[in-house]
């Protein structure tokens, strides 16, 4: 008997695209992502600028809702507007935190998303200066949270977004996306959504809006990071929301700063010497 051999296709990369055009701030998005992953409430730190009392992504806020009200950013008509975005880990084509984990905690999914495994992450912490966007981080608050569950309470690892990799494996969408009442945040295999978004470009385009895409080699992706997993349909400058203009990897500039440092210190050493010669 013959063995017909099985061709097995390749693994969908699946992800986010947000439009940023159509979120409310609700907060949606923020409140399933706890409720699901059994996070702990951010402290209230209303400081009477913003709207925003979580104010970054952290090792327990894993979707983030940014605001800024910025002069002239709504439309042709010039008056002032808000600029809302729903923030998270852009599991990244070249994810500077799994090059940098030295135990293999951190892998890429069947799902080509970016995975932090709780069982062999041992919190050294390396991960979190190698992320270009400043979204991982390692959990060592909220001891003093009264009934927190076990997988609330310090546990001085890394932690992110997972793409609801559980849910995923059980073919649900992930709960930020699935909570979001105006489909700024939509899931599913990212070439899809890439070609849905250049859609949605050309159409605010059209009306006038300064609109594009944060999420490849161009914008966002810059210098080696490459396409992101989760990518963002803009209105302004990607600063505007909190986010770096060109994203590097920050691994990639040790060695340049080594070297940097030697010359300084030969540099001093020199002068040094020369200083005494002249005494």
């Amino acid at each position: 008997m013959s063995m017909v051999p099985i061709e097995l296709s390749p693994p969908r990369s699946m992800g986010f695209f947000t439009d940023t055009s159509v979120c409310i701030g609700c907060k949606a998005c923020e409140v399933a992502c706890k409720q699901w992953n059994q996070l702990p409430m951010d402290d209230l730190m209303w400081l009477g600028s913003s709207y925003d009392n979580t104010h970054t992504l952290a090792a327990t806020t894993w979707r983030h809702v940014t605001f800024a009200e910025v002069p002239g950013a709504g439309g042709p008509t010039g008056q002032n507007s808000w600029l809302m975005m729903s923030d998270v880990c852009k599991h990244c084509t070249n994810a500077g935190c799994l090059q940098a984990c030295p135990t293999g905690a951190i892998i890429r999914t069947e799902f080509n998303t970016v995975l932090v495994q709780q069982d062999i992450c041992n919190g050294c912490g390396y991960c979190v200066p190698s992320c270009p966007f400043g979204v991982i981080d390692v959990n060592v608050g909220h001891a003093a949270v009264q009934g927190a569950l076990p997988t609330q309470a310090p546990d001085g690892k890394a932690h992110k977004c997972t793409l609801c990799y559980d849910r995923l494996t059980d073919g649900l969408e992930p709960a930020c996306a699935k909570a979001c009442p105006t489909d700024s945040i939509q899931f599913g295999d990212t070439e899809e959504l890439r070609a849905r978004a250049e859609k949605r470009v050309e159409q605010l385009q059209g009306q006038g809006l300064n609109a594009y895409i944060y999420g490849d080699d161009k914008v966002g992706g810059t210098n080696g990071i490459g396409d992101l997993g989760a990518f963002f349909l803009l209105l302004d400058r990607p600063s505007k929301y909190n986010l770096p203009e060109r994203p590097f990897l920050p691994q990639d500039h040790v060695l340049s700063g080594i070297l940097s440092l030697a010359g300084t210190a030969i540099a001093l050493a020199a002068a040094t010497a020369w200083s005494l010669r002249r005494k």
